[in-house]
């Protein structure tokens, strides 16, 4: 799934359980799905950045380097 889509889904959740309307179960498993989603989010966002800085390194000639993940 991607980040988008993932974040898409984690502000549903949130506006859910913000509405109030839902039991405690409910709420109980959407904010496992929220937590989940955000971890996700926040892992993807981390890659994300590392293989940003590792673009903007540059080796002996100027050029851009990169690795892989």
């Amino acid at each position: 799934m991607s980040f988008e889509k993932k974040l898409e889904d984690l502000e549903k959740v949130v506006s859910k359980m913000e509405e109030g309307k839902l039991s405690l179960e409910d709420s109980l498993k959407q904010f496992e799905k929220g937590v989940k989603l955000s971890r996700e989010c926040q892992d993807q966002l981390s890659k994300a950045e590392i293989k940003v800085q590792k673009l903007v390194s540059v080796n002996e000639q100027g050029k851009p380097e990169t690795e892989e993940l």
